[in-house]
């Protein structure tokens, strides 16, 4: 079954993991939005640059830093997404509370890792 997932944090590099979960998630069926710093396409999924109103989003994987994150509360919950993935170095209790308290899902995970064993 296709999640609708929004990827915060993509980048067009190669080899970063926002840049593979974009990839992955597509080569799993999954509609993939994606929002980063910077314009650009991967794969077959263009990066926006401003917070776009997506519609249905199932999940948000997060690739920014606790900090970063701070800027992104109210777009991701104003999404009202069904979970929020917290991959390796977003992990950040303070938004945890903040989701909780709207009714979110949350996971602390490696969307990669999630895909592979398929549990995403």
């Amino acid at each position: 079954m296709s999640k609708k997932t929004l990827v915060i944090g993509a980048s067009t590099k190669p080899e970063r993991y926002s840049n593979i979960a974009i990839n992955r998630l597509r080569s799993h069926g999954h509609e993939v939005k994606a929002f980063g710093l910077r314009s650009g396409v991967v794969g077959d999924v263009t990066i926006d640059t401003n917070m776009m109103a997506y519609k249905a989003i199932d999940t948000v994987t997060l690739y920014l830093n606790p900090k970063r994150q701070e800027l992104y509360y109210d777009y991701i919950i104003g999404l009202k997404p069904k979970r929020v993935v917290f991959n390796p170095g977003t992990e950040n209790p303070e938004f945890y509370n903040l989701l909780e308290q709207e009714g979110i899902d949350y996971e602390v995970a490696c969307t990669l890792v999630l895909l592979s064993t398929g549990q995403y």
